[in-house]
């Protein structure tokens, strides 16, 4: 594998994801051993072209000889390219360029709600900027995944809950983004759109939990509790993951006790209606 040589990777200081991804472009010789910085730590004498709004937004890559910088999925092709030259051409096709920085720029503009900041108390004057469309969508994404995944799964647990219509998962999941939506903005207003994208990745992750077990159950019969029993430890899960979160954000306990109303709620309801 060839290294990209003399040139630096800046990633932001305050986002596990991208100190996850840019330590492994070094361990693995994508890059020099000093070949990644925390953007926040880069002077402005040491690299004069750098646009720090741009780099907190889309990972910038230096090049140490020529001081050319690139950005986002443009940094991410040039790293794979040198260590993987067959590859180029796909990365230089219009559209797969084209819709890489989208898929980029949804994982990008949502990272700060997909995996948190281990603090809620932003170190630094820039911070990402919040994009409205790629917050929306990325809502969407994980309503759509996470409810067909639930209302696979509800065929598992068959004579503990009643049938229901198959949109009904959909329902309840989208209810869930409007009842918490009303809460947090009663609570804090400002934080309505973090609290949101870090609880449909919580509702995704516990989602993903489950989806082992559908795929399970196509072989191995198991009782209905047997599934209900692993749903409930999911939702312990989420639970402890919801209190932790709320509590970087800094929005207390009120969210974490309207998120179990909400499923208590929905609970009653179907059975009252079965």
């Amino acid at each position: 594998m060839k290294t990209l040589k003399n040139h630096l990777i800046l990633f932001d200081a305050e986002c596990p994801m991208c100190r996850i991804y840019t330590r492994a472009f070094v361990k693995s010789g994508m890059l020099d051993s000093d070949g990644r910085m925390a953007y926040q730590e880069v002077s402005t004498q040491d690299c004069p072209v750098l646009d720090r709004q741009r780099a907190i937004n889309e990972i910038a890559l230096f090049n140490r000889e020529t001081g050319e910088v690139t950005y986002g999925v443009e940094s991410l092709f040039k790293i794979f390219a040198t260590s993987f030259p067959m590859l180029k051409p796909l990365f230089l096709w219009r559209p797969f360029l084209w819709l890489m920085s989208k898929i980029y720029a949804f994982i990008s503009f949502n990272r700060r709600v997909i995996i948190p900041a281990t603090s809620a108390n932003d170190r630094f004057e820039l911070q990402p900027t919040f994009k409205l469309n790629y917050r929306l969508a990325y809502l969407f994404f994980t309503w759509l995944l996470t409810s067909v995944i639930l209302a696979s799964y509800g065929r598992l647990i068959l004579g503990l809950l009643p049938e229901g219509p198959l949109y009904r998962e959909y329902l309840i999941c989208a209810g869930q983004i409007l009842f918490q939506g009303a809460s947090v903005r009663m609570i804090n207003k400002g934080r309505s759109w973090d609290y949101l994208g870090n609880m449909m990745t919580i509702s995704f992750g516990g989602a993903i939990l489950l989806f082992p077990m559908i795929f399970l159950g196509q072989w191995l019969h198991f009782h209905p509790f047997f599934y209900a029993s692993w749903f409930l430890i999911v939702v312990v899960l989420m639970l402890l993951e919801h209190i932790r979160r709320t509590k970087l954000l800094g929005l207390g306990w009120l969210l974490t006790c309207s998120w179990i109303l909400y499923r208590i709620l929905v609970i009653l309801l179907i059975l009252l209606n079965s």
